[in-house]
């Protein structure tokens, strides 16, 4: 049965690579691998609180989702208030870069937006329990 698994193995790796990493094992039967040498090789996820209070704000949320580990909730009420064109140009930037990055965006209650990259998928379904008021559509733009 050993031949069986041997050959096997050779298929899979390559006859040159399996005897070299079998000749590196020697006696004792196993090989030692180096990680990632000192580098954390589980990386977190931030839910990171924002608050747009201009255009140029949303560069920050951008740069956060685009590394890939931020969960990113985002407060438009300053923007809301102060400049309705700024925030529609602010979430027609989030969208697409959400699309770019295969993210996630929602928005929910009057004031507040989620984006997510690729990782995240947002809910839009109703919670048992709680009683929502009008569903949670997705941001394809900003109706005031």
């Amino acid at each position: 049965m050993s031949g069986f698994f041997s050959r096997l193995k050779d298929k899979m790796m390559g006859e040159d690579i399996s005897k070299e990493v079998m000749g590196e094992a020697g006696h004792d039967g196993y090989v030692e691998l180096d990680g990632m040498s000192g580098k954390d090789t589980a990386t977190k996820v931030i839910v990171r609180p924002f608050q747009l209070d201009d255009f140029e704000g949303i560069k920050e949320v951008l740069d956060a989702l685009r590394e890939g580990h931020t969960i990113a909730l985002i407060n438009i009420k300053p923007l809301k208030e102060k400049d309705i064109v700024e925030l529609k140009r602010a979430i027609n930037k989030l969208k697409k870069t959400c699309d770019a990055i295969e993210g996630d965006i929602a928005g929910f209650g009057d004031d507040w937006i989620a984006a997510t990259p690729s990782f995240a998928h947002i809910h839009r379904g109703k919670m048992e329990g709680v009683e929502v008021k009008g569903d949670v559509p997705e941001v394809t733009e900003f109706n005031d």
